[in-house]
């Protein structure tokens, strides 16, 4: 995938990406001819996915900001600088009623969803971009805005997540531009158990089916580029039509015929 809009000589930090989206906007950047520094809790997946990449990686949790410490300074070490950070590690856990949810794993979403963005950034700014300018993209959710079964916490931190994206984007602006893309539901394995018991059944979608890595990575990937250079504090919905679902089971499968059009003038 070489996208049409490029990041030569930029440096990313891509966050969860020995897998899914992460990996896939690595992927994508690296293409568009950034170089990347990659995390994961994945000791394994992420020294593969380095090695695919020829990119530097440290294993660990976001949830630890002695770990987001050294992964800035291992991006600034292999390659002096920092332009684009993307928070793109997360959980959904814990699944089910907020009645039954457990403090400490509740409190841990907030620690990987919303504060370990936070603290990234704020390495980064620290090291590089306050001086520089940069980028940053958030990955957040189309179910951000809305509720729904068993993923209320997930739900309430991504929902956090967007308010940090526009507030960061207010006070780092000019030079550091802050976006999020929020995927609609999207072939990874944090959400097999959603897709899988309905793969390759009629979605709904209107465009047809559900995502995949690649669709967030290219959305990514122009937000962090120059391209978008006029654009911060936005989310950008990647989700396969699914806000507009709902108008398309009202839609007649086949057009009809249409009654004539009427213009009253002015004065007529």
């Amino acid at each position: 995938m070489t996208p049409p809009y490029g990041l030569q000589g930029k440096v990313a930090v891509v966050t969860g990406a020995s897998r899914g989206i992460g990996l896939a906007v690595a992927e994508a950047f690296t293409a568009a001819g950034a170089r990347v520094c990659l995390t994961a809790r994945d000791a394994d997946g992420l020294r593969r996915a380095a090695a695919g990449l020829d990119a530097v990686a440290l294993a660990g949790t976001v949830a630890d900001p002695a770990h987001l410490r050294r992964l800035t300074g291992l991006a600034m070490e292999a390659y002096g600088r920092i332009d684009v950070v993307v928070n793109n590690a997360a959980t959904n856990q814990p699944y089910g009623p907020l009645m039954d949810a457990d403090p400490d794993r509740w409190r841990e979403a907030f620690a990987v969803n919303v504060e370990a963005p936070l603290r990234l950034v704020q390495y980064a700014w620290r090291a590089w971009l306050r001086e520089h300018g940069g980028s940053v993209v958030n990955i957040c959710t189309e179910g951000a805005t809305h509720v729904g079964p068993g993923l209320g916490a997930y739900g309430t931190s991504k929902a956090a997540l967007l308010h940090l994206t526009q507030q960061l984007a207010g006070e780092l602006a000019p030079g550091v531009r802050v976006n999020s893309v929020s995927p609609g539901l999207v072939r990874t394995e944090m959400a097999r158990f959603v897709w899988e018991p309905a793969d390759g059944a009629p979605t709904g979608l209107p465009l047809g089916r559900i995502g995949d890595p690649e669709d967030i990575a290219r959305a990514v990937t122009w937000l962090a580029s120059d391209e978008a250079r006029w654009i911060t504090g936005t989310d950008l919905l990647v989700d396969g039509g699914t806000r507009v679902r709902a108008a398309r089971s009202q839609a007649p499968s086949q057009p009809g015929p249409r009654p004539p059009i009427t213009y009253h003038l002015p004065g007529a």
